[in-house]
């Protein structure tokens, strides 16, 4: 037999009084002292808010959605919960208690009922199905919550999917600031997928438009009427004509509708019957969607997937998790590994801590076992220092943007890499992942790894697989044969993260790089013998890299030239003559000897200078580029991360 659970409590007593109390609290005002003169100014309260939430075999997502649910920067006191669980088949209702235990409290008020009862329906075919009967369930949930709404008096509803993750604080405030009647605030998945929709087909289905995607891309930014919200959605309960709001298809107007027994299609068309507008509004980033499962597909492989990329956009984004430490002990350790490959290293600079703790949440997240390997940094060289070192410049070498010598920070950059092919080479090391640390991993990343390094070496004869990087060619790069995930590197630029084999390595230190330097950017195309300028690539005799590149790429960087946090160190330092990288000349006090007072992103330089860290394409390619041969177009194979976009 199953069994019925409720638990239900109020900060303002029993729970038979809590509409009437609503009510009260709703009306009240409170006092602010305005001066000495007795003067006294009447301020409203905020809205009461009731947050109704479904929860179902979501024990890998409660840890966080209830974090970042109690983490809403409005007064608890003005906020209801109500939450159903049922035929649950993993800890999800052990999760909820426990939450429920230490925050009940700080509610107006909570109502939560489950079924203990453990399994899927009878007549699902799998968790992820969608029968009749499971629509019909969930419909009535939601009704009856629209309906607890109404009989306490809450002045707002707010629907939310518990695999939805508010990462700003003020969303609620937000929302109720806008003065919508029916309002969602956009959300952002690893995949075109999101919580509303521009287009409705004839038989109520969803329909592709073009400014679905300028809404999600952020092309338009503001509040916008659509056909469709679901998944987080704000329902403001003091317009009259939301009294005809419905999620059941009896409740509709006799004869209008001939469409699915769908909870969403059936409340937006009580809307659309109603004349009640609705709208998403996309002004801020207000949080991340789980994309809903197929069936067949299941939580211990897809879901987790996804989670782990929504996730890793979240780390990308704001550079930690927010995680409550007593559910922190419902996220279990992600075993972590090397991909199958001898070692996995991440160069970063002692002084970039705050990277190095960013990208050491993506290992936790990703399962990666990753050795930390201290970049040189270029703001301990000097011009003596590199001389004693052996290093010596190619002749004629000036960067192809600004037609200046080397950085200081490209030397360290060099250096760092160079000394990574040192050891693999005294470790014997058989292939190694190098990383940088201002990146983001694409979706699904380790899986498509595996794939990549599968067909590499299923096929053989590579020395080297660019994961990320920046692609200066127009032309169509040739497929290697046999493959679906690899194509031949034509000019790139950036080593954001490569996968090198101990015979690359050996040809890469074999040209005695150190003494004809250039950046290392430059030096793998020259190496694999795809270079324009035939002026430097002269210099160097075996040039018969085998480099390859991941299609499309599994890495991109964190921020592009004048993003918000954009830095770079090999940019933005010293060069070897002495000046800093800024028009007007050399540096204070510079004699040709190179200083220790380098400058990171954003001091002594022009927002007119062209990067290579610049995501569009070399400007005016042409005219600046022509000694090099470099192209003008770069084809764009980015699956973008829409916020870090903008």
């Amino acid at each position: 037999m199953c069994s019925i659970v409720s638990v239900r409590c109020s900060s303002g007593g029993a729970f038979a009084g809590l509409a009437m109390m609503t009510m009260m609290l709703a009306l009240l005002l409170t006092t602010t002292i305005v001066s000495g003169d007795n003067q006294i100014e009447l301020t409203e309260q905020l809205p009461t808010v009731m947050v109704a939430v479904l929860v179902r075999n979501k024990a890998h997502t409660l840890p966080y959605f209830f974090s970042y649910l109690e983490d809403l920067d409005y007064p608890k006191d003005r906020m209801s919960l109500w939450i159903r669980s049922d035929h649950n088949e993993d800890r999800s209702i052990e999760i909820t208690k426990a939450w429920l235990k230490r925050t009940s409290s700080l509610y107006h008020s909570v109502d939560f009922k489950y079924r203990s009862e453990r399994g899927k329906r009878e007549s699902e075919k799998t968790s992820t199905h969608w029968n009749e009967e499971r629509f019909s369930d969930v419909i009535r949930l939601k009704q009856d919550a629209l309906q607890a709404a109404r009989m306490m008096w809450a002045d707002y509803i707010f629907f939310i999917d518990a695999d939805v993750f508010l990462t700003n604080s003020n969303t609620l405030g937000k929302l109720i600031d806008r003065k919508l009647p029916i309002v969602a605030p956009m959300l952002v998945s690893d995949g075109l997928y999101s919580n509303f929709w521009c287009g409705m087909t004839s038989d109520y289905y969803y329909q592709r438009t073009d400014d679905y995607k300028k809404i999600l891309n952020y092309d338009q930014i503001g509040q916008w009427p659509v056909p469709m919200v679901h998944t987080a959605v704000l329902v403001s309960l003091n317009i009259a004509q939301t009294r005809q709001l419905t999620f059941e298809r009896k409740n509709l107007p006799v004869g209008r509708y001939d469409g699915p027994v769908d909870d969403i299609i059936i409340f937006a068309m009580s809307a659309n019957y109603s004349g009640i507008p609705m709208y998403v509004c996309n002004e801020l980033l207000y949080g991340y969607i789980m994309v809903p499962l197929e069936a067949g597909e299941t939580v211990p492989g897809k879901d987790l997937e996804q989670l782990t990329n929504v996730l890793s956009y979240i780390v990308n984004e704001y550079g930690a998790l927010s995680l409550k430490q007593d559910l922190s002990r419902f996220v279990a350790d992600v075993p972590k590994d090397k991909l199958s490959l001898s070692h996995i290293y991440m160069i970063n600079l002692e002084r970039r801590t705050e990277r190095r703790t960013k990208m050491l949440k993506h290992f936790d997240l990703l399962g990666l076992d990753v050795e930390h390997f201290p970049a040189v940094d270029g703001k301990q060289l000097s011009d003596k220092k590199v001389y004693d070192m052996g290093i010596r410049f190619l002749p004629g070498y000036a960067d192809p943007f600004h037609k200046r010598p080397m950085t200081m920070g490209e030397i360290g950059c060099f250096l760092s890499h160079y000394n990574i092919w040192e050891r693999m080479v005294r470790l014997n090391q058989q292939e190694v992942l190098v990383l940088e640390d201002d990146i983001r991993f694409e979706p699904f990343f380790r899986r498509r790894a595996y794939d990549v390094l599968a067909d590499a070496r299923r096929i053989g004869g590579w020395d080297l697989i660019y994961f990320g990087r920046k692609r200066l060619q127009e032309e169509d790069e040739k497929w290697i044969d046999g493959s679906e995930y690899l194509v031949k590197a034509g000019y790139s630029y950036w080593t954001l993260g490569y996968v090198i084999t101990l015979e690359g390595a050996k040809k890469l230190l074999r040209e005695q790089p150190l003494s004809k330097l250039l950046p290392v950017d430059e030096y793998l195309p020259i190496m694999f013998d795809n270079h324009p300028n035939e002026s430097w690539t002269s210099h160097f005799r075996d040039r018969t890299l085998s480099a390859w590149s991941a299609a499309p790429l599994l890495l991109y960087p964190t921020h592009y030239t004048g993003d918000e946090g954009y830095i770079s160190d090999t940019e933005d330092s010293l060069r070897i003559d002495g000046t800093l990288p800024a028009v007007g000349g050399p540096s204070k006090g510079s004699s040709g000897m190179v200083s220790n007072d380098t400058r990171d992103g954003g001091q002594g330089q022009t927002s007119q200078e062209p990067k290579k860290g610049d995501k569009e394409q070399l400007p005016n390619a042409p005219a600046l580029l022509s000694e090099s041969g470099i192209g003008q177009g770069e084809h764009d194979l980015e699956t973008k991360n829409r916020r870090s976009e903008l």
